[in-house]
């Protein structure tokens, strides 16, 4: 039985290179570092290999039962499906849906359904095929819910994946393997939610800072984000718009290469496992329970501190339970490396001398984490920028943000909200702010070392 199970754990393990020795495999097992691995070892990295696995059916496709909101409250279903499947308008169709920036899963689909959309035998153009795509559950990011026969949608949910998912465009635009932890800059997410008929949850939350607040102006606000933005804070103070009259929110950063890494957000409100709790019980809406007195701050928070959002308790708790490999998951996820050809290589291995060098930009982005050891955080001034964002968190603070797979997610800009276009600007900011005195081809053997990380 022993032996049994010795070769059980070590087929489940392959992946990290353990073989059974040819003597003793009941004591010890070793792999290709002559390493010997005890059983309690073997246990360890077990657990860990079902955690990751289980992280990643939570993050693909676990809702927190978020569809009590988006679905039962917002009614956002009804507006995907339109009137002609039983819901209200016109309905969302695979083309819109594309164009609203979700993607589709391809292992998802059966190879009939592949053929067919290869052919041009599939309506783009009807939200029945949206319908069918969700029963599939190959829209990443959003589950739908059906009745018995499974005809009529009767909710929807969204996952992490929604905003921390893309696809590789393997099988087509928008369509193709899943990239779990990429940055969603290609999601509209504003857009999506303001599709939905009832939007009054919202226009209850904002009215607590601006009593004149209704529904038409809480679609202007969530229209206003565009692709890849989120405005993570905005149900917690009620600001909609910066100073210079632009939308207040952020764009979504990645979530793959945070091992090793402290804070998660650009404003670092917390660890990976806080921030994962504060978004699926306050943005997702998910049924958990969530704990951060700092929302209880009328001042910075008059929304969040009224709504009680510092000490949320649901029952069933569905989020609690799922926070740990989720968040195990998380930390698997590595960075992913620029494509071949993607960046000057000469270059960048003159700008690594820069990064290191005149450029002082390890100081703070540390390789090989990129980021500081630590409390990896800065004030506005530190890095030559205004405070707006910064304020809104509680430690109003900019987080040193990693730069591995950088390449991946400059739509949209770099800094939090998309400021700098390029990272040329970004070279040239920095180069300004600290009076770096960088040679133009200096710049530019930097920004190709930026590209290959």
């Amino acid at each position: 039985m022993k032996r049994w199970l010795a070769g059980a754990a070590i087929a489940s393990l392959s992946w990290l290179g353990i073989a059974v020795m040819a003597a003793g495999a009941e004591e010890t097992l070793q792999d290709d570092g002559n390493d010997e691995v005890s059983r309690i070892d073997l246990r360890n990295l077990q657990h860990a290999l079902e955690q990751v696995r289980e992280g990643r059916a939570i993050f693909r496709h676990d809702t927190f039962g978020d569809e009590v909101f988006w679905g039962d409250t917002l009614r956002l279903h009804t507006a995907i499906a339109g009137s002609a499947s039983g819901g209200v308008g016109a309905g969302l169709s695979p083309k819109a849906a594309l164009a609203l920036g979700l993607k589709v899963d391809v292992d998802a689909l059966p190879e009939s359904l592949r053929n067919d959309l290869q052919r041009g035998r599939v309506n783009l153009e009807a939200p029945a095929t949206t319908l069918a795509l969700l029963k599939l559950n190959a829209v990443v990011g959003v589950r739908g819910f059906f009745d018995d026969t499974g005809q009529r949608l009767r909710s929807v949910g969204i996952t992490c994946a929604l905003c921390h998912s893309t696809v590789d465009n393997s099988f087509g635009p928008s369509i193709g393997r899943r990239l779990d932890g990429w940055a969603a800059r290609d999601l509209n997410v504003g857009a999506i939610i303001a599709l939905s008929p009832n939007v009054q949850p919202f226009v209850d939350l904002l009215r607590i800072v601006d009593p004149s607040i209704d529904a038409a102006t809480v679609r202007t606000v969530l229209r206003s984000w565009g692709p890849g933005k989120f405005d993570a804070e905005l149900l917690m103070d009620g600001k909609a718009f910066r100073p210079d009259g632009k939308s207040a929110a952020t764009l979504i950063p990645p979530a793959f290469g945070l091992a090793g890494v402290n804070l998660h957000t650009w404003t670092g409100w917390g660890s990976v496992t806080h921030w994962n709790g504060f978004v699926a019980n306050l943005e997702m809406q998910g049924q958990g329970t969530f704990f951060d007195p700092r929302l209880n701050d009328a001042l910075k928070f008059p929304i969040a501190a009224q709504a009680g959002f510092g000490d949320v308790r649901r029952t069933p708790d569905l989020v609690t339970e799922k926070l740990a490999p989720l968040h195990l998951y998380q930390l698997a996820l590595p960075a992913p490396r620029p494509p071949r050809g993607s960046f000057d290589a000469a270059a960048a291995k003159r700008g690594a001398e820069v990064f290191a060098g005149n450029g002082d930009c390890a100081r703070c982005h540390v390789p090989p984490l990129y980021t500081e050891p630590g409390w990896n955080m800065h004030t506005p001034d530190e890095i030559g920028i205004d405070s707006f964002q910064a304020d809104r968190s509680p430690d109003e603070h900019y987080r040193t943000a990693p730069l591995k797979g950088l390449w991946t997610h400059g739509k949209g800009g770099y800094y939090h909200d998309g400021r700098f276009a390029t990272l040329e600007a970004v070279v040239d900011h920095y180069d300004r702010h600290f009076t770096l005195g960088l040679s133009a081809a200096e710049k530019r053997d930097l920004v190709q070392y930026l590209k290959s990380l």
